[in-house]
């Protein structure tokens, strides 16, 4: 289909067919604008020269350490420079990069890097020895470490291991690098949060992620010279891919070491920051932020946010601030988000900042690099867009993971249909958009009646003295089971369990409301999602 009768001569050859990679992103960028600002972190400040120098000396420094194309070299390092370079440099000599999330414990640490065969694991000075105790309770050979140190936040070399800073300065800048020759090679490998049992390895390929950024920046509205704030933990699905965004406009990463409402603010006012993503959480900080932690600034930022839906509330609340939110949508098993809550101009214009909110909390429609997403039940038929019926959120295209490495039932069952099955309960409105009711696992079903834990929590955000709220199911005789909620209080706000399940009552059937209200921090994962799981145990125990 589509071929013409005759295709005598018309092949594929390196003139009209080249393999897909973000890694071309650098490689143009230290053509096109070579001057500008890459990577900003403190006293660091390094131009699209500069950068893509030594991310090929981080690739010619890791074939001097024996890594050949197709080795795993991993990372425990937060959003620093060396971590932007670590997204180029470790695919630059052919092999796999997997960056693990630095608040794991070291058996964890331990299996992803037996798992995923390190070679080389590059770690920041903090983490140490949580990368020691993880190397020696490995049960296959242990990778070599290779140190680096961040002195000005507090975190000097140990002494111990070679020095990232020294490997580079024997290395050499113009090593040429491996480009993939196929699209589908394998260029990251991501750990799933592993809430229940071992986490699984997502494997992503290049086409994948050049394409991800292909579509993020037309979503994004981005043009020439975004600077964006690195929030999201490039140990999360790449960062949603935003390092190797960046070169293509020529933007400025900005790293961020601790994410604190001042490191934010600072940041937006010094550096200019335009863009940046994070959780619902990191939105509530900065709207409880007190006025000493804030700063002005003239920009609008603009900023993606996913994870747990963000409570209404809190998007009305920090439009106010300077910041336009796009709520988005995806899992680690698609590259980040593929789905935006796309704003559809006249037709929402006008509306009151409640109605606004309620909107652009929906995860929306497919971005565009993907195929088709869409909601279906459990025979894999779509459901009906009527905003009430209920089904698994499936996703098809390009910007979609090889599989799980090793895992070979797990990957065809996440495929079943031609589609990957997402596990989020949603329902899809009569213009198409996308609204998450719940993940499957934590839909909590009262008495016969599903309760969307979503729904509840959107309620209890939009109390003036909540700061965070979480809702699980806590079993109960009568009803199976009936929902709790645990809430952290604003600072000076005093807790009154009777008052804050009558305000709920108030917006929610009865049967909806929280029966118990428990108060205090709530756990949270390293890229703020609450760890219901947590949550569940506590309320089991009640």
């Amino acid at each position: 289909m589509g071929w013409m009768q005759d295709e005598t001569g018309l092949d594929k050859c390196a003139a009209n067919h080249v393999a897909l990679t973000p890694l071309s992103f650098l490689t143009r960028a230290a053509q096109v604008f070579p001057d500008r600002l890459a990577v900003v972190y403190g006293k660091h400040r390094k131009s699209y020269r500069e950068y893509h120098a030594r991310c090929s000396q981080l690739a010619s420094a890791l074939v001097g350490l024996g890594v050949v194309p197709g080795d795993v070299v991993a990372t425990l390092i937060p959003n620093l420079p060396a971590q932007a370079e670590a997204h180029f440099g470790v695919p630059a000599c052919g092999a796999v990069l997997n960056t693990i999330n630095t608040r794991l414990d070291a058996g964890t640490v331990a299996f992803i890097l037996d798992h995923g065969s390190a070679r080389v694991v590059l770690v920041d000075s903090q983490f140490i020895p949580l990368a020691e105790a993880a190397c020696a309770a490995m049960e296959g050979t242990a990778p070599q470490i290779v140190e680096v140190p961040d002195a000005d936040a507090g975190h000097p070399a140990s002494g111990r291991y070679p020095l990232y800073e020294d490997l580079l300065a024997g290395a050499d800048a113009d090593f040429a690098w491996q480009l993939p020759q196929d699209e589908w090679e394998s260029l990251a490998l991501n750990y799933t949060s592993g809430t229940t049992g071992r986490p699984k390895g997502v494997v992503y390929h290049h086409r994948g992620a050049y394409l991800m950024c292909m579509g993020t920046l037309v979503s994004w509205r981005m043009v020439l010279h975004p600077v964006y704030l690195s929030i999201v933990p490039l140990f999360h699905c790449n960062g949603w891919n935003h390092a190797w965004l960046m070169p293509l406009l020529g933007g400025t990463l900005v790293g961020c070491r601790d994410i604190t409402a001042p490191a934010i603010f600072n940041a937006i006012a010094d550096e200019g920051v335009t863009h940046f993503g994070g959780a619902p959480i990191v939105l509530n900080m900065l709207v409880n932020a007190p006025e000493s932690d804030r700063r002005e600034f003239s920009q609008q930022v603009e900023i993606f946010t996913a994870g747990a839906p963000p409570a209404p509330a809190t998007l009305a609340k920090i439009e106010t601030l300077g910041f336009n939110v796009t709520q988005v949508y995806g899992l680690t098993e698609t590259y980040g988000h593929v789905t935006e809550c796309l704003w559809r101009g006249e037709a929402w214009e006008g509306l009151k900042d409640a109605e606004r909110a309620a909107l652009k909390a929906r995860q929306g429609v497919a971005m565009p690099m993907m195929e088709h997403i869409t909601v279906m039940d459990d025979g894999m038929r779509e459901v009906a867009r009527d905003g009430k019926s209920q089904g698994e959120i499936m996703i098809r295209g390009n910007s979609v993971m090889k599989g799980y490495l090793k895992n070979p039932e797990a990957t065809r069952e996440a495929f079943v249909g031609g589609y990957f099955h997402s596990g989020d309960i949603a329902v899809q409105h009569p213009d198409g958009y996308i609204q998450i009711a719940d993940r499957a696992k934590d839909i909590i079903i009262s008495g016969g009646e599903n309760i969307s834990s979503v729904e509840v929590e959107g309620v209890l955000m939009g109390h003036p003295d909540v700061n965070l709220a979480a809702v699980v199911a806590k079993p109960d005789e009568k009803w199976g089971e009936v929902p709790c909620a645990f809430v952290e209080l604003k600072p000076g706000a005093t807790e009154d369990e009777a008052g804050l399940i009558a305000f709920a009552r108030a917006t929610l059937a009865g049967f909806k409301t929280p029966k118990q209200v428990i108060f205090g921090e709530l756990p949270k994962t390293s890229t703020g999602k609450i760890q219901k799981f947590e949550l569940r145990k506590e309320a089991a125990r009640l």
